[in-house]
């Protein structure tokens, strides 16, 4: 089965890390180097400062400046998504304004975390969000890291009652909800992957691709897979999914996205360290990575 419509974002979204310097601040000429490399690199899109981009840490002020900066570099050769999500309505409403000035071309808005809403809230945050902007919007549910799951019938409810709610990143691990979701949405709403290892199972029932982390890495490699799942290439799929599998499944040892900027550092296009209160792969870690990528044939 293959997604309804060709997505407006395309098949592979990598969610960009951000890069620092030996101070931990924001290195924005490294930021554009690395967009300019996922671009060459195949991606359809890209998704700036999400979790994997370390969200949580990179204050307003600084989100504005690496999202122009994303979009200077990108230059319309693909679509910019800046993450613009919090656990306040207002405050997201407010930061999506100033981002929408900047030329992104879509949001991507995380179920709201900490606060714990109910069902009802979170249609009402979202349509309240969707409502005060024309800007295309993909919703993320990860359940693991915001402490509730948006159920599939809120997610319907946004999909079929806002136009510009376009798509979701599920990350709930739920098959059954995002075949649910996937089922009953509106032709041109995308599901997405929010987990790399799951891309290919969630494609097989319509889903439209991943928003990736390993596309950070190994952009060329996960596009491969995307694109010969949307021609439903299944055998062919299968078997480039399963070459690269375990450093899909390796780059979560510890807390995203600790080992991708390792990673990164590995191949050769260091971006710097995280900032606290995560900390740097330790010397085990980089060593164990720096097997799988061997093995995987990403790094030499």
């Amino acid at each position: 089965m293959q997604f309804k419509k060709e997505p407006r974002f395309g098949r592979l979204i990598p969610a960009m890390v951000t890069p620092f310097n030996r101070d931990l601040e924001l290195d924005l000429d490294r930021a554009q180097e690395l967009a300019d490399r996922l671009v060459r690199g195949g991606v359809d899109s890209i998704i700036v400062n999400g979790t994997t981009g370390e969200s949580p840490t990179v204050f307003y002020p600084q989100k504005l400046e690496l999202f122009r900066a994303v979009v200077r570099a990108v230059n319309g050769r693909v679509p910019v998504i800046a993450n613009v999500g919090d656990n306040c309505t207002a405050d997201t409403v407010y930061f999506a304004q100033d981002a929408a000035k900047l030329g992104v071309d879509g949001f991507m808005c995380v179920v709201p975390y900490y606060n714990k809403p109910p069902q009802e809230g979170l249609y009402r945050h979202f349509k309240t969000i969707a409502d005060s902007t024309d800007m295309p919007i993909i919703l993320y549910n990860i359940p693991g890291r915001c402490s509730i799951n948006m159920e599939g019938e809120t997610t319907l409810r946004l999909a079929h009652n806002c136009d510009n709610i376009v798509a979701i990143k599920e990350a709930s691990g739920s098959m059954e909800q995002i075949k649910f979701i996937i089922d009953n949405a509106p032709a041109d709403f995308a599901v997405y992957s929010g987990d790399d290892s799951a891309t290919l199972d969630i494609m097989r029932l319509g889903g439209a691709g991943v928003i990736s982390t390993i596309g950070n890495v190994a952009p060329e490699r996960m596009k491969e897979i995307v694109d010969l799942a949307a021609r439903e290439e299944w055998d062919a799929a299968e078997a480039a999914n399963e070459a690269l599998l375990p450093l899909m499944n390796g780059l979560f040892e510890t807390s995203n996205p600790i080992l991708v900027k390792e990673a990164l550092s590995l191949v050769g296009f260091p971006v710097g360290g995280v900032r606290l209160p995560l900390v740097d792969a330790t010397p085990e870690q980089s060593k164990r990575l720096a097997a799988i990528m061997r093995e995987v044939g990403v790094l030499d």
